[in-house]
């Protein structure tokens, strides 16, 4: 895929942007914005039947995890993520079952989502940007961004993710509904892997992306990759329900594998939210840090560190010793205890909270594709005195990809000062959906209501 590509750093400055450590937003974006929405990519949803969908679960294969020895890290050997939806920070601090957590981990008070709405923020978890996605739709990325899993791999690493109610490894599809009244259930939105062709292009990849039913089964046979993204479904997410159901569903999963010893054994969990609800306020979110890495002199204990979602690839390069993407992985902090932990190789940077908002996305590919993809930054030296993957250097340096030179890239999703106002926006931007009669559902936001959206939150 090779893609005209044209300097992205004019077009962050005219939003306010200062590209950079502590990336900033200095003011709110007064310009054209449909200037930026009306170039985007279009990009063709895979919607299956169920007839289809029955048919590819069929012949689907999921990886063991058995063969791959244990690639021992500096803090903590496993690394699994969960990810809940749209709250704000002191709704899921007050939920009792989420508090009750809190007593067996570390707090992370100052952790802040990257923008608005949900997919922006999973395809930054482990791309280490977002690429101006500014909506829920249907992505695929190009095979030449790369991801976590590249980093991983480049030191035998075993990842994976499980979804729950994905109805089979490796499905690509837009969702899949729940099939007793076709309401919301698995989204691609929530996968984040799944977004990239440099995963689903390689079938042994593929095998990698599992659903619940695998989850416990790899527990039960000891097969946990060492790391993992796990995502609930929408009504146990909190997505289409509320704290209560989201908060209640945390407690309940991971009560007994926090008391599994062979699950907890140098695991460092993280419990956390995609995003706020509230799109007009920071977007600070709860984050918790569980598991057996936790050291219990820490358990019950906060940190005040300003981090965002950029910083779960950054921990988990100072762990191993990984080279970073040369995105918004490079200046994002690794967690305190880890950076204790390790040392003098890790230099986190003090960035304040105060004036930081997140809440909407800066300009990219997806918002106009005129943009191109950012080039990562090749030359810089990562939080953890870290180098840029040599595969993603090479291919900058050969010119035969889809980014280039003189593009911004390397955002750390720090925005300050660019607090949203009016509530139109936040209806705009989470669209609706309807459903087929085969229980696929069809997603019906329109280009313009995303525009609506978007000039709400950037004006």
């Amino acid at each position: 895929m090779k893609l005209t590509v044209l300097a992205l750093a004019s077009t962050v400055a005219a939003a306010g942007f200062t590209p950079g450590l502590g990336e900033t937003q200095t003011q709110a974006f007064t310009g054209n914005t449909k200037t930026l929405y009306t170039n985007t990519p279009v990009i063709p949803s895979q919607t299956p039947d169920l007839a289809e969908i029955k048919a590819a679960a069929a012949t689907a294969t999921s990886n063991s995890f058995k063969s791959k020895k244990t690639v021992k890290g500096k803090a903590f050997d496993r690394y699994h993520q969960i990810w809940l939806e749209n709250t704000d920070y002191q709704k899921a601090f007050d939920q009792a079952g989420l508090k009750a957590l809190t007593k067996q981990g570390i707090l992370l008070t100052n952790y802040f989502a990257l923008t608005h709405p949900s997919e922006p923020n999973y395809v930054a978890a482990v791309g280490g940007d977002y690429f101006g996605i500014f909506d829920d739709i249907y992505r695929t990325l190009p095979e030449e961004i790369f991801t976590v899993a590249d980093l991983l791999d480049s030191k035998s690493i075993s990842w994976g993710e499980y979804q729950e109610h994905q109805p089979y490894t490796g499905f690509q599809g837009f969702n899949y509904s729940r099939q007793t009244d076709y309401a919301n259930d698995y989204v691609r939105k929530h996968n984040p892997l799944v977004m990239y062709d440099s995963v689903t292009k390689k079938p042994e990849r593929l095998g990698n992306l599992k659903n619940f039913t695998e989850f416990h089964k790899d527990v039960a046979d000891k097969d946990l990759p060492q790391w993992a993204f796990i995502t609930p479904n929408m009504t146990n997410d909190g997505h289409d329900t509320d704290i209560e159901v989201s908060g209640t569903w945390s407690y309940n999963f991971l009560s007994p594998l926090l008391n599994n010893t062979d699950f907890m054994k140098d695991n460092l969990i993280i419990l956390t939210f995609d995003e706020t609800e509230t799109y007009t306020e920071q977007n600070r979110v709860f984050a918790l840090l569980l598991g057996g890495a936790i050291p219990e002199n820490l358990k019950g204990t906060t940190d005040d560190t300003v981090y965002n979602h950029y910083s779960n690839i950054a921990t988990v390069q100072a762990n191993w010793g990984l080279p970073h993407l040369g995105r918004g992985d490079v200046t994002a902090n690794v967690f305190k205890f880890v950076a204790d932990k390790i040392g003098s190789s890790v230099t986190n940077h003090n960035i304040t909270e105060h004036g930081l908002y997140n809440n909407f996305s800066y300009p990219g590919y997806f918002s106009d594709k005129s943009l191109g993809f950012p080039t990562p930054l090749i030359n810089a030296t990562g939080t953890s005195g870290n180098k840029i993957l040599p595969a993603i250097a090479d291919l900058v340096k050969s010119g035969n990809s889809s980014v280039a030179s003189n593009s911004t890239a390397g955002h750390n999703g720090t925005a300050t000062g660019a607090k949203a106002s009016g509530s139109a926006g936040v209806a705009a931007a989470k669209g609706s959906v309807s459903h087929n009669k085969n229980g696929a559902e069809a997603a019906v936001v329109s280009l313009g209501a995303a525009l609506v959206g978007v000039a709400a939150l950037l004006l």
